[in-house]
């Protein structure tokens, strides 16, 4: 590759992590709202897909940058956040089942 090659290259990956970035912060966003509306500390699904998202940019970036630290990190973050959108996911199923709508069905919210 060139020098005008590797720079746009690492301009390219420089705005991939800005993007994981964002999608990481917008998770707080994400949860601070759905709190307030509740007058509760709740964690919409949306949380754990944004989380997701933001770890998987966030893990190529760490990649490309071989940054061992950062990919151990994301890498188990990865686990976490697959894990509860599995459960969630598995609790939802007899919830879909049903007839009548709650408002944790409505909302997305996983504070059982």
């Amino acid at each position: 590759m060139t020098a005008i090659g590797d720079i746009q290259a690492e301009h390219i990956w420089m705005a991939v992590g800005f993007v994981g970035q964002a999608l990481f912060g917008l998770r707080f966003i994400v949860q601070w709202i759905a709190t307030e509306r509740r007058k509760k500390s709740v964690i919409p699904v949306a949380f754990w897909y944004l989380s997701l998202g933001g770890t998987i940019i966030l893990l190529s970036y760490s990649i490309y940058l071989k940054n061992a630290v950062f990919i151990a990190g994301f890498s188990l973050n990865m686990i976490v956040y697959l894990r509860n959108l599995y459960f969630i996911h598995l609790h939802r199923a007899p919830l879909r089942a049903k007839t009548v709508d709650t408002p944790e069905q409505g909302l997305g919210g996983n504070e059982k």
